[in-house]
């Protein structure tokens, strides 16, 4: 059977499926259009289609169902549709490689999950259980929030397990940190003024933004003693910093941007407070003050059980498609794995090794959207 599902993934079926996604521009709180797309080339292979519009009626999700009649366990495929608010660059194939806007992240892996659906209905092969697709906009930030998966989640339209395909194809990702992204604002009273008048004491915002700097990095290193397995170790990470408007001018607001990870589910709490306590020390010695704007969690950290069924079958499936098992490893980046994890479904990521994400030069060997869709069908069918 095994070998039947691998020669049922039909090549040129599975580019145009890809193609025709990302044919229609779908960058964040816009991915209407390419899901009705992905809605009529479900129906049209005879799947039973549902549109909820889960807390998003702009643009509602996908669920696609593939039901062996038989009790068994659900494999879920959970695939965003929207893209980052780039140029829009159409589709094509060339030297191997297909580009356009998603191809990457994620347009070839929903294509390569719906063409697991065909290889499994086209041979028969699930003969138990069931197989669950969703799509969904709202993912990328910073324009979108996951509303409309949290709410799939939250109106039941969930599996047993979930696959995602993300662009992470060289190891199998059992953990992963969580993270925040934050914005410190540092502030004082009065109005800008030229620098060869300023009153004697004016607290100096830029001073304390660089102070600021200066102990988040130190705790920074502190942090990395905190580790775990396949993930490394807790980090604070500055991106930005600004205050100003031009050079001779003193201020009263700089801003510092960055993120923190941390390795131990549940942490974020934590961190926040010592992050405050931290700025709270920085604001009395400068004589400035210093909140904490902005604490945006997108998602916690997870460890995934190395001995579960899902995982058990994906290596399998991977195994019998490559001749090897994936390494095990840590996912270096958030993902929707983190909220199913969060929700107590167990998730993977796996996807094609592609290129170019969050750019204009998105593009995934077509080789390897070929596997994926063959790895996607045989772990649905050990599985379930």
């Amino acid at each position: 059977m095994e070998d039947n599902i691998l020669q049922a993934v039909d090549e040129q079926r599975l580019l145009d499926t890809a193609k025709a996604l990302i044919a229609v521009p779908s960058p964040t709180l816009d991915a209407g259009a390419v899901a009705d797309a992905l809605a009529a080339i479900l129906a049209e292979e005879g799947f039973a289609v549902e549109r909820p519009q889960a807390d998003w009626p702009q643009a509602p999700a996908v669920v696609a169902r593939f039901d062996s009649g038989q009790p068994g366990r659900v494999l879920q495929f959970d695939g965003h549709l929207d893209t980052v608010h780039l140029p829009f660059v159409p589709p094509k194939v060339e030297n191997g490689h297909l580009y356009g806007s998603g191809s990457s992240d994620m347009k070839g892996g929903i294509a390569a999950f719906v063409e697991a659906l065909r290889a499994l209905r086209d041979v028969g092969a699930l003969t138990k259980g069931a197989v669950l697709l969703t799509a969904h906009d709202h993912h990328e930030a910073p324009w979108g929030d996951r509303r409309q998966l949290l709410a799939l989640i939250r109106e039941g339209f969930v599996g047993d397990g979930v696959l995602l395909p993300e662009y992470l194809g060289d190891a199998l990702p059992i953990a992963g940190r969580g993270m925040a992204v934050f914005s410190v604002e540092v502030e004082r009273d009065g109005a800008p003024v030229h620098e060869g008048l300023r009153p004697a004491g004016l607290p100096d915002v830029i001073a304390a933004g660089a102070e600021v700097v200066l102990r988040l990095n130190a705790l920074n290193e502190h942090l990395r003693e905190r580790t775990a397995p396949h993930v490394g170790s807790d980090t604070l990470f500055i991106g930005r910093i600004e205050g100003g408007q031009i050079y001779n001018q003193v201020p009263v607001q700089c801003r510092v941007e960055g993120t923190r990870r941390w390795v131990a589910a549940g942490s974020g709490a934590a961190a926040r407070r010592e992050m405050e306590d931290l700025l709270a020390d920085v604001a009395a010695a400068s004589g400035t003050r210093i909140r904490l704007a902005d604490w945006n969690m997108p998602g916690d950290a997870f460890a995934v059980d190395q001995n579960s069924p899902l995982v058990g079958a994906f290596q399998s499936a991977h195994e019998q498609v490559t001749g090897a098992p994936l390494p095990l490893g840590g996912k270096p980046f958030i993902d929707d794995g983190n909220v199913f994890m969060a929700a107590g479904i167990e998730a993977l990521t796996h996807g094609p090794c592609a290129m170019g994400a969050h750019t204009t030069d998105e593009q995934v060997p077509v080789a390897e959207l070929v596997r994926v869709a063959k790895v996607y069908a045989l772990t649905a069918q050990t599985f379930c």
